[in-house]
């Protein structure tokens, strides 16, 4: 079955970086264009990017482009997110998913990411 595994969230002050990454098995991930999605406390879901399969194509939401930076790695069956100069609303919860799923609810457990001083 479809698993998706997000992981390298947490607690990071204002201005810092994190790297998030999704292990993904269970179907052809190098065939998958795949997306990342974040939903804030007591809001829905809110799409902020996407990667085509050969990770040459990439997408970014307004609120997030110039700082964030997908990409994949198809022999790893890994996705990933670089965050950089992150403010307090990025806090979230992080979930990786799959061209064409409906979501929520979503396929994996998703990564918690707190900015905070």
């Amino acid at each position: 079955q479809v698993q998706l595994v997000e992981s390298g969230g947490g607690l990071v002050q204002p201005g810092g970086s994190l790297r998030l990454s999704c292990a993904a098995s269970g179907f052809t991930f190098s065939s998958t264009t795949m997306s990342w999605v974040r939903q804030a406390p007591g809001k829905g879901g809110e799409w902020i990017s996407l990667i085509n399969i050969r990770g040459d194509v990439t997408r970014y939401a307004d609120s997030v482009r110039g700082r964030f930076t997908i990409s994949r790695d198809n022999a790893k069956n890994t996705l990933y997110l670089r965050m950089n100069s992150l403010k307090p609303e990025d806090t979230a919860v992080y979930y990786c998913v799959r061209s064409g799923s409906n979501w929520p609810p979503f396929e994996g457990q998703g990564t918690q990411v707190t900015v905070s001083s």
